[in-house]
């Protein structure tokens, strides 16, 4: 089944209202679609079966909460909901636990295709970053803040200029942009350091950028 392809036809609408994330641009948290439009609950089903056929895992059934959570997702699938919804959604199917096995990797696939698509227009290393906060939120190993500021950042147009304060896109370290290249390329100073960093633009983003 190629899920990329059919999840691809959702209709896309921005919703009403101030977005959050601030810069007076659309949230793309706040992007409004039918997300899980193709995804009927025998796909959900047959992606789990085949993760766990590959991870020599036992394909089953969750007595306790298959049923429920089958039901809700049949019900619910269709439905026009944001971005953020969507997510917190994969997230408590994942919680319920409707499988044996893979719960956390099912859902987080899922979210992964919803990426892909999305934001199929970003850099290479924008959208990795991107696929892993979403994923890592809905498998329950990254919190709503840290996953969504992520998002909000990855998805920021930044136009970079000396003297802006920048961070990795792990946050890992800090600085200040010293030059902009012809090239395109980015000069910066991490804090503490007076070796000066050539690096994409994509490969930074705004310091204090995309809080949720």
């Amino acid at each position: 089944m190629n899920h990329e392809n059919q999840t691809g036809s959702a209709e896309v609408r921005h919703s009403e209202g101030n977005p959050q994330g601030g810069g007076g641009t659309e949230s793309p948290l706040q992007t409004r679609a039918a997300f899980l439009q193709n995804w009927n609950w025998q796909s959900v089903v047959g992606l789990n079966r085949g993760l766990c056929e590959r991870g020599g895992a036992q394909h089953g059934e969750n007595s306790e909460s298959h049923t429920i959570v089958a039901k809700e997702w049949t019900e619910k699938h269709g439905s026009e909901l944001t971005l953020e919804e969507t997510l917190d959604y994969l997230r408590a199917c994942h919680r319920a636990a409707p499988f044996l096995f893979f719960n956390g990797n099912t859902f987080a696939e899922i979210g992964r295709v919803l990426c892909d698509y999305l934001f199929a227009d970003l850099p290479f290393i924008r959208k990795k970053t991107l696929r892993s906060a979403i994923a890592h939120y809905i498998a329950g190993v990254l919190d709503r803040v840290s996953s969504f500021a992520l998002v909000l950042s990855m998805c920021q147009s930044a136009s970079f200029k000396p003297g802006d304060r920048v961070t990795t896109l792990r946050g890992s370290s800090r600085g200040v942009i010293t030059r902009v290249l012809e090239d395109g390329r980015i000069a910066w100073k991490s804090d503490g350091d007076s070796l000066e960093l050539i690096t994409l633009p994509e490969n930074l983003a705004p310091e204090g950028s995309g809080q949720y």
